[in-house]
């Protein structure tokens, strides 16, 4: 079994875990039973040996078409051949109020004359480390291991290898065919059952729910079905119980084919914040804002004595990322390491204070009024940022070279004493203000003085550095400067032009930082980073409300990028010098970073209020 392209996958889930299907119906991705739990499947990283589930048809000569029944996350895999036409239907139950089982369900219907079709099911569990045991049953089959048991349902007679189970089955026009998998008790025995009608109303219930949820956006601009995608994505990178949004949905996916950039995203990040809030609540996604905002405000409950956050969290909560390498597994075509655990959680980045003040404060405005028990603790953070911002720190792109006068750094906490700021004086919050104020505006003039390159023309990426940063894009986001102030211009035209003449862009993709001109600790390369591109989209928007030229080329940018989604709208956290996608993959931060750009766009061409 050869690798597919990472831009090949379709991504289902319910809420507690996704799986990512391929246009040539395998499911290669699956961490059951939560989103950041051990791989069952995982051939995306190891083709060999890392575990699938492919439901194809026989035949070699077959073309593969791959879409969402509209307003939902049921995906259809549809198989056309000279022997006829043939979908797999691939969902995880969502909305049924009368059955707590997470079923994986694949529901395979014939829909033009014959076909014969064949199933693997090659479980590989705890990242390909653990053996199993398989039992055939009457109705299914059982897969025994150490952490983890599953139970396939099929009325199919089933084939026992080394592997797994396999079958070949054939169907005519009109006739259907179900597998369902589920978590089983290994000492409860193997009797399953899934009816065909239960399948069925599962599915339908599933498809009300995704299209009564996603009722709720009201976003109707002039790229509706890719926001709307997009806001289905990041239902999906939920995780129900507690409200955290995970960054992806895997690891391992490499940022250069062959290069050891290669990072666990299973995780949520405080940096992500407030772009998730201000994208859920722009759109009309309260419930999903206020969850996460619960999640966010027990993480300022529970900080280091010594004051700061973390930069990421996992989705239950815990500190504990500790990194390390699956050196079983060879890694997406030969991209090795393949870590699981992040290590740069435990890094000092300063940005992550102004992009949760920040959150706060759009969600005290949109969607409800803080608590004061909160306040009390956010005091405590900004009083921290008072006492530490002057450090060198990590910075945004979590470097492994050490640390330095970051400006993006700075800059965020300037945003954190701005909005704690506004903040008090909106709800009239006891609070330090005299002191927040004079640190905030020693922050602005050092930014202005330190991270501004008279050389360069630009803002850059650290003191004593003329390496542009994408990140600098977001100053007229978050209202620093003025969009149209002619330092934000000149660094604007500087980021918009080609690495080889310094900038930052190739053909209307951004890279997020000057190629060969900033160390981050690692070797090789990378590809452009499609949030750079948005921001730059946004930035350039912003200016163009006083300059049409400037407001045209965001459009046109904007529009390009679209067409490097995947062919369902979905994003990678990169773009390749080919245009394939790379790393991490469907990532949260671009999709949201997608709706606000499209947002911004249609209110700048006076298309919506």
């Amino acid at each position: 079994m050869s690798y597919q392209p990472i831009e090949n996958y379709g991504i289902i889930g319910n809420m507690h875990t996704t799986a990512l299907v391929g246009l040539n119906g395998s499911i290669d991705w699956f961490c059951f039973p939560r989103h950041d739990s051990p791989s069952v499947f995982a051939a995306l990283l190891d083709s060999e040996k890392g575990g699938h589930f492919q439901i194809a048809p026989c035949v070699e000569s077959v073309k593969h078409k791959q879409f969402y029944y509209p307003g939902t996350n049921v995906l259809v895999t549809r198989f056309l051949s000279p022997c006829g036409v043939g979908e797999v239907i691939d969902f995880m139950p969502v909305g049924a109020s009368d059955s707590g089982d997470r079923w994986l369900i694949r529901y395979v219907r014939m829909i033009r004359c014959s076909m014969r079709f064949r199933l693997e099911c090659y479980p590989a569990f705890n990242y390909v480390r653990d053996q199993h045991e398989t039992k055939l049953t009457s109705g299914g089959a059982c897969f025994i291991s150490p952490t983890l048991s599953l139970g396939l349902v099929t009325e199919i007679p089933l084939e026992q290898d080394d592997q797994g189970v396999w079958a070949e089955f054939d169907l005519e026009a009109g006739q259907t065919v179900v597998f369902g998998l589920r978590e089983i008790e290994p000492d409860a025995g193997c009797g399953l059952s899934l009816l065909k009608s239960e399948a069925i109303k599962l599915f339908e219930s599933t498809v009300l729910y995704w299209r009564h949820w996603l009722s709720q956006c009201n976003y109707k601009g002039r790229w509706r079905e890719i926001v709307e995608r997009s806001a289905l994505v990041l239902k999906l990178l939920t995780y129900e119980p507690t409200g955290a949004i995970i960054a992806a949905p895997t690891f391992g996916l490499p940022e250069e084919i062959g290069g050891e950039r290669n990072w666990d995203y299973r995780y949520t990040w405080i940096r992500d914040a407030a772009f998730t809030l201000y994208g859920l609540l722009r759109i009309g996604f309260t419930e999903e804002a206020t969850q996460f905002m619960n999640w966010l405000e027990h993480r300022c409950y529970k900080i280091k004595p010594n004051g700061p956050l973390q930069l990421a969290y996992g989705i239950d909560g815990r500190q504990n990322l500790d990194e390390e390498i699956l050196k079983h597994l060879s890694g997406y075509r030969d991209s090795y390491p393949v870590r699981i655990g992040n290590a740069a959680y435990d890094q000092l980045q300063l940005d992550i204070y102004g992009e949760l003040m920040d959150a706060v404060y759009l969600y005290n405005k949109y969607g409800a009024p803080i608590s004061y028990k909160l306040w009390t603790h956010l005091q405590q953070l900004l009083n921290w940022v008072c006492d530490n911002w002057q450090r060198e720190d990590e910075g945004i792109w979590e470097p492994r070279d050490g640390r330095k006068q970051v400006v993006y750094s700075k800059l965020m906490c300037w945003v954190a004493l701005d909005r704690g700021l506004r903040l008090a004086d909106k709800r009239s919050f006891p609070a330090d203000r005299d002191r927040w104020l004079k640190v905030r505006d020693q922050i602005y003039q050092e930014i202005m003085t330190k991270g501004w390159n008279e050389e360069r023309g630009a803002f850059v990426q650290h003191y004593d550095s003329d390496a542009l940063d994408a990140s600098s894009l977001i100053m007229p986001l978050v209202f620093f400067l003025a969009p149209n102030d002619p330092q934000m211009l000149a660094t604007l035209d500087a980021i918009n032009c080609p690495p080889e003449a310094g900038g930052l862009v190739s053909n209307g993709l951004v890279y997020r930082y000057s190629p060969g001109m900033s160390s981050d600790g690692l070797s090789g390369k990378e590809g452009t980073f499609n949030l750079c591109t948005f921001w730059l989209v946004e930035a350039m928007t912003r200016a163009g409300r006083v300059d049409p030229a400037r407001l045209e080329q965001a459009r046109l940018m904007f529009e390009e990028m679209l067409s490097y989604a995947n062919h369902l709208g979905l994003y990678a956290e990169e773009t390749g010098a080919s245009g394939e996608a790379l790393g991490n993959f469907p990532q949260a931060f671009t999709h949201l970073s997608l709706i606000s750009a499209a947002w911004n766009l249609n209110k700048a061409l006076g298309e919506i209020d």
